[in-house]
């Protein structure tokens, strides 16, 4: 009997729907909000009712029953450092994501409305692979500052999908394959997979790598210490410099990538730019390859802009000496999510604890 999942992906300004019969999905929807309605908020949590009336509305002018699902499945929010895998939103789960242990981020709220959509019909909810996902070795947490160790924030879930999914084509395990995944969107990621775990990632949020469309990745420490006490910046204006008007939005004013490639095609400063963001992915890919001493089965690009022919062909061109790449333009979240739910409902793996 197939097992019947509702998906939830909340996004800053919209919540993404999927509904599915084991890997098949039936149909998505995205369930867009209106930055007056979220602004009515003065937290995540407190957008709860909100959206989950919007779901339930929704679904009853689809004609679908809630009763109808077997497991609901929620993103994984900004929780404490855990190993990766499928988690059963269990009452600490969902006390850290309410009180947003890890930050205010509207992923927090897909393990709430998973939990309490789940609870009143009696099923199970479960998250698979938050952002915080923590597998790193110990040397790859040394920076050089004690007080600033390094840590894992990366696009687990998506990394981690892509990976498993390359191995299921190679006829492989997952465990037994050394894999670079990289992944390139808002926030770009470039982590070392081997034995099953990722070892070594580069901090998507506001740590080192390559920069990317928003974000400013690793800047010079020297020169980012004097803008800090330059005395021309508060705190948010320098934070918002490295995470959310860094990278494309700083030298280019957009964060659209293709809009980046376009401008590249006749204007020098954006082809440099451009270029530069894809030499730095590259170099990224290369530091990978030195933790996996230099045994690397696949290099995997993956994400929204992995869509574009000029900026994949050109990794390629870099960084192929070290293994073969295999390209897996986007990032099939939805999918993703159920397959986590898949593997425990089908006794596959066991659900993790929190």
């Amino acid at each position: 009997m197939a097992i019947r999942s509702l998906i939830i992906n909340p996004g800053s300004t919209s919540t993404k729907l999927g509904i599915f019969e084991d890997e098949t999905l039936l149909f998505e929807e995205t369930l867009r909000h209106t930055t007056e309605e979220i602004a009515q908020f003065d937290r995540i949590v407190d957008q709860k009712d909100f959206r989950k009336k919007m779901i339930l509305d929704f679904l009853a002018a689809k004609d679908v029953d809630v009763k109808s699902f077997n497991v609901i499945v929620g993103r994984g929010g900004l929780l404490k450092p855990i190993p990766s895998g499928t988690y059963a939103v269990t009452d600490e789960l969902l006390h850290d994501l309410e009180i947003a242990l890890g930050g205010e981020h509207a992923s927090n709220l897909g393990g709430i409305l998973a939990k309490e959509i789940g609870d009143e019909i009696g099923v199970p909810s479960y998250i698979v692979d938050p952002v915080v996902v923590d597998e790193l070795q110990d040397i790859a947490r040394i920076s050089g500052v004690p007080e600033l160790p390094r840590i894992s924030i990366f696009h687990a879930l998506n990394q981690k999908a892509v990976a498993k999914r390359y191995a299921k084509e190679a006829g492989k395990p997952y465990k037994s394959l050394n894999l670079i995944v990289v992944h390139m969107g808002g926030g770009v990621s470039v982590g070392a997979h081997t034995e099953g775990k990722v070892v070594d990632v580069f901090n998507a949020l506001s740590g080192d790598g390559a920069f990317s469309p928003e974000r400013a990745g690793a800047v010079p420490p020297g020169a980012l210490v004097e803008m800090c006490f330059s005395g021309k910046y508060d705190k948010k204006e320098i934070m918002k410099k490295l995470i959310g008007n860094g990278g494309f939005n700083a030298y280019l004013k957009t964060n659209d990538a293709r809009e980046v490639a376009k401008m590249a095609e006749h204007d020098e400063y954006a082809k440099t730019v451009f270029d530069a963001f894809i030499c730095q992915v590259a170099k990224d890919i290369g530091a990978m390859a030195a933790v996996l001493y230099g045994k690397v089965d696949q290099i995997i690009l993956t994400g929204g802009i992995a869509y574009g022919k000029y900026v994949t062909e050109e990794i390629v061109k870099r960084v192929q000496f070290i293994a073969p790449v295999t390209i897996y333009p986007g990032e099939d979240e939805l999918l993703a999510l159920v397959q986590g739910a898949l593997r425990v409902m089908n006794g596959e793996e066991e659900a993790k604890v929190y």
